[in-house]
């Protein structure tokens, strides 16, 4: 029977069991650094060398916009740590979501999510060809591209199937080398910052408020991955202890990297020429350094920064699905776990991003592809909505341990802060991303109605 009692914190914790299954040499719980590196990882992928030119238009009340953001995606860590201190599962807002509302609120959590990760994945590997081209030569010919596409795809997949250690070790490594040239931008910049390059504060005909909105709308995206370490939670090492602070730590570090990077590449390269950039990064490297070089240079930080984070949205991928397949809500093979990692969920990720990523390169550049990973947009954010819903419903109904009034209304506020960014982050998704969004919901409980009419027959047998 669903219970929605609070764990004990006497209890066993339920992470424990998890790791029992299959430990081995290959199977390593994630230290604090390495959660840390698997948030920031996931929040940081390619679009962040993007950004700059895309906000410029606005002028730097952008940066105001950014801000906001900060301190919604901040909430947003800071109820996930709560959650998964009440609950370390591997799962999180799936695992937050069931144990408040049900069997069904969790399902659509992790069948929303999942869905995410693979659409993600392979709008990754796309991408990221973009930036391989710029080294080497594959864009010339589509089928060339589509196995570059493939490649990036599958080597990530082949670290998750080597094991969770090897899965850290990648996600160290290039959390690493992704943010050192991205840092050397954000503080070389400092010394080659000139204010007149920055142009007007608001560039735009909106009023103050309007451009907030409107900046922010292209920026509110560039914080999903906040919940990787709450997801992870069964592999993080003292999960009620580290996930709040992996989740918190990361977040802020991609904090910093934004918006100090934005600022340095607003400080370096003129506001005229930023807004018609189309690799500001590079532009901005190439204003500091001279020479031509910044276009190779902030191409191969790119390429290992969307590795990086292929390779932790496909660990990702298989987590929630294995949490409810533990739970009788999505087949019983993705309960299947070795060295650590939820191996089918793993393979069918890759399965399904490599033929959507065979699509795009079929189909050519626009049609389905882009409106799934718009959609993507949208069903990133329904876990996000359930998970602080069942954070605000334990402080109500007092499922919690005691604390004392300061804590419990700090709580709440920080409850109410994360819901209300997880809502405008469903509005900056658009009509038409919602709409189809829901569709494929509504797909999801016929898948739901099947899994839960096994379960029952299961269980009266």
């Amino acid at each position: 029977m669903h219970d929605t009692g609070t764990v004990s914190p006497s209890a066993p914790a339920p992470h424990q069991e998890e790791r029992l299954q299959d430990d081995g040499k290959h199977a390593r719980s994630f230290s604090l650094p390495v959660a840390t590196c698997l948030v920031m990882g996931n929040i940081i992928g390619g679009g962040i060398f993007l950004l700059p030119a895309s906000v410029a238009p606005f002028g730097t009340i952008s940066l105001v916009a950014f801000a906001v953001l900060t301190a919604g995606a901040i909430a947003l860590a800071l109820v996930f740590g709560r959650l998964a201190r009440r609950d370390p599962r591997t799962g999180g807002p799936y695992v937050y979501a069931r144990e408040a509302f049900g069997d069904f609120a969790g399902f659509l959590a992790a069948w929303s999510y999942w869905i995410t990760t693979w659409v993600s994945n392979a709008a990754l590997a796309v991408a990221a060809v973009g930036y391989l081209d710029v080294l080497i030569p594959v864009a010339d010919h589509k089928w060339t591209a589509c196995l570059a596409a493939l490649t990036l795809q599958l080597l990530p997949a082949l670290a998750n199937f080597a094991g969770t250690r090897y899965v850290g070790a990648v996600q160290l490594v290039a959390t690493v080398l992704k943010f050192l040239p991205l840092l050397l931008v954000a503080i070389g910049g400092l010394f080659f910052f000139d204010s007149a390059n920055l142009g007007p504060f608001q560039a735009s005909d909106d009023s103050p408020v309007g451009a907030v909105s409107a900046s922010a709308a292209i920026l509110l995206f560039s914080y999903l991955g906040v919940e990787s370490a709450a997801v992870s939670a069964g592999e993080v090492r003292d999960p009620r202890r580290n996930v709040g602070r992996a989740t918190v730590l990361g977040t802020l570090g991609a904090a910093v990297v934004y918006l100090l990077g934005t600022l340095a590449v607003f400080g370096t390269v003129a506001h005229d020429k930023l807004v018609a950039s189309t690799a500001p990064f590079s532009d901005a490297v190439n204003a500091m350094f001279g020479g031509s070089w910044g276009g190779t240079a902030v191409a191969l930080a790119a390429l290992v920064s969307m590795v990086g984070a292929l390779n932790g949205w496909t660990l990702l991928s298989a987590q929630t699905p294995y949490a409810a397949a533990r739970d009788g809500l999505f087949p019983a093979a993705f309960a299947k776990k070795r060295r650590g990692v939820p191996v089918v969920g793993v393979l069918v990720t890759v399965v399904l991003a490599s033929l959507l990523t065979v699509y795009n390169y079929t189909a050519g550049s626009s049609g389905v592809f882009e409106v799934l990973v718009l959609v993507t947009t949208f069903t990133a954010t329904v876990p996000y909505l359930l998970a602080t819903a069942a954070q605000i419903y334990f402080l109500i109904s007092g499922q919690r341990e005691r604390v004392d009034r300061g804590r419990l209304v700090r709580d709440s506020v920080l409850a109410a802060l994360a819901f209300g960014f997880s809502m405008w982050l469903v509005a900056g998704a658009g009509y038409a991303a919602v709409y189809q969004g829901v569709l494929f919901l509504f797909v999801g409980v016929l898948v739901y109605a099947w899994m839960a009419a096994r379960k029952q027959r299961t269980a009266t047998q």
